[in-house]
């Protein structure tokens, strides 16, 4: 923009589109858009798709395109140049969404936007569609007084883990080139605290299958002696936390604490819906649990089921693991970790077989650059208070894609995802407070980086 022209009020702008953008979210969430042709038409994804496509080809940015990724979903990418000497910038946000589950669970319908004690509720209303809204509300605030350059990426099956997205950045780096990062894929601390992801924990997952007979035997004829299966992976299991609930894999360190805003236990509770009465697991904070220490989760386990259940012991069992790994650690090695803890654990000599899945590393932003720096300043300006930094318990495979492509560029993680937002679960929902302030501190902070200063 000219060196003399006013700034732009970009608070007043978002506020008054405040209505719009409830609108227009309605009509994404509406698009049924599971990357699952299983569960959900692909149409859907494909409407979606077009949907973000037009949207952004409204906003500002001239040139838009779908590209077909090598997992069947497509990428939605655009591009509006840089004025001479400006920065470029990447806003980031992805349009599928996590399949609604039990409908019965919901409160009301998952793919309609409906309004209830000043949430707006529906599936992706916070996870990311609603990442999609804010930075079309920044980019309409600024309008063509923009002074600096944009791209959009908006996925299409961020939620399965396919890797559409990330092969792309390895094909074609040249449509990712930029000077700052923005993944609109996460969330403040709390409703009103400005907050950024400066860390991401990978992931590395196995399945363990134990076996230890040639078929199922009578429990009153061979009960005792007989090695039952299920009984083997219940003990093997046991040994991945200690008494206080700790992650203990042998080899690995669990003991990292975390620097930054508290994760306070009382919000965490309320948070995670833990039951009165019941205790968390772990020693440390609640941050350095969920931020800075490997994590074991038991996702499934394959046994017999309650009812229907006969007078037998298990010949074999099989359970899924979720290990989450903190910044530092080195996702294949904890992986070899787990394997052997297992297999050096597990009871009775039963045969053991562990299935490896992909691994996937974990993630620390840098925070020492310019658009940290204009960032900070515009989250503070947008909400009245100083920006904190959080880390997320989940991994976000992208971030590691583009920094391997863009060594020198800065990836900041932000977004309308809050915790009372419930992504993945029931009753998904975002406060639409979240959406304004944090499309008023993106477009704040696209002028900062622009050399304007309102």
């Amino acid at each position: 923009m000219p060196a003399d022209a006013p700034p732009v009020d970009v608070r007043s702008h978002i506020e008054a589109a405040m209505p719009r953008a409830k609108a227009e979210l309605a009509e994404l969430v509406r698009f049924t858009s599971v990357h699952d042709p299983r569960q959900f038409p692909v149409e859907e994804c494909i409407g979606a798709a077009h949907w973000v496509r037009q949207a952004f080809l409204d906003a500002g940015v001239p040139d838009v395109q779908l590209i077909e990724t090598v997992d069947g979903s497509l990428a939605v990418l655009g591009s509006r140049p840089a004025p001479a000497g400006a920065p470029t910038v990447l806003l980031y946000s992805h349009y599928d969404v996590q399949p609604p589950g039990e409908q019965n669970l919901w409160d009301s319908a998952p793919f309609e936007l409906t309004e209830r004690d000043g949430r707006w509720y529906g599936r992706g209303s916070a996870d990311c569609k609603g990442n999609v809204i804010m930075h079309l509300l920044a980019l309409r605030a600024l309008g063509e007084s923009i002074g600096v350059g944009v791209r959009i990426v908006c996925e299409g099956s961020e939620e399965t883990g396919t890797g559409g997205l990330e092969a792309l950045v390895e094909q074609r780096p040249e449509l990712f080139a930029a000077d700052v990062v923005v993944i609109g894929d996460t969330g403040n601390a709390k409703v009103g605290s400005p907050t950024v992801t400066t860390t991401l924990r990978g992931i590395a997952n196995v399945v363990l299958h134990v076996e230890t007979l040639a078929g199922e035997v009578h429990s009153g004829m061979y009960g005792g002696p007989a090695p039952d299966a299920l009984a083997a992976l219940v003990q093997v299991l046991s040994t991945l936390r200690n008494e206080q609930g700790d992650t203990v894999v042998d080899g690995l360190d669990g003991v990292q604490t975390w620097d930054g805003v508290a994760y306070e236990t009382e919000q965490f509770r309320s948070d995670a819906g833990v039951l009165d009465g019941v205790g968390l697991a772990g020693s440390g904070t609640v941050a350095d649990a969920v931020w800075a220490r490997p994590a074991l989760t038991i996702l499934g386990i394959d046994c017999p089921p309650v009812v229907g259940s006969a007078a037998a012991i298990s010949p074999r069992a099989s359970a899924r693991l979720n290990l989450r790994v903190p910044p530092g650690m080195d996702p294949k090695t904890a992986q070899d970790a787990l394997v052997a803890h297992l297999q050096a654990r597990t009871p009775w000599n039963a045969r053991v077989t562990v299935e490896r899945e992909a691994v996937g590393s974990p993630f620390r932003a840098r925070t020492d650059g310019p658009g940290y720096a204009a960032l900070s300043e515009a989250l503070e300006e947008a909400f009245g208070h100083p920006m904190g930094t959080a880390g997320q318990g989940g991994s976000i495979p992208l971030c590691n894609a583009l920094a391997q492509v863009l060594p020198d560029a800065e990836i900041v993680l932000m977004g309308v995802e809050e915790p009372r937002c419930r992504i993945h679960a029931p009753n998904e929902s975002v406060d639409p407070t979240e959406i304004e302030k944090m499309a008023v501190a993106e477009a704040l902070f696209l002028q900062r980086l622009a050399g304007s200063d309102s």
